[in-house]
């Protein structure tokens, strides 16, 4: 189980890159922290989740 956001979720053995894609994210417009430490966007293809990996995905706005 790996949580998102504070949505436990089943994607255990997906990397983050296929996780974000499927989830529909702009990996220009994001941040993600796993396990407390921000992940460089070069190693979301690298970075397989794991049970008990905690993930959070910001998303960046524009606005003024």
């Amino acid at each position: 189980m790996v949580k998102i956001n504070g949505t436990p979720l089943e994607i255990a053995g997906t990397s983050l890159a296929d996780y974000l894609d499927a989830a529909g994210y702009d990996f220009s417009r994001i941040a993600v922290e796993r396990n407390g430490a921000i992940v460089p966007k070069t190693q979301y293809a690298d970075i397989i989740l794991v049970n008990g990996d905690t993930l959070e995905v910001v998303s960046f706005v524009g606005g003024g």
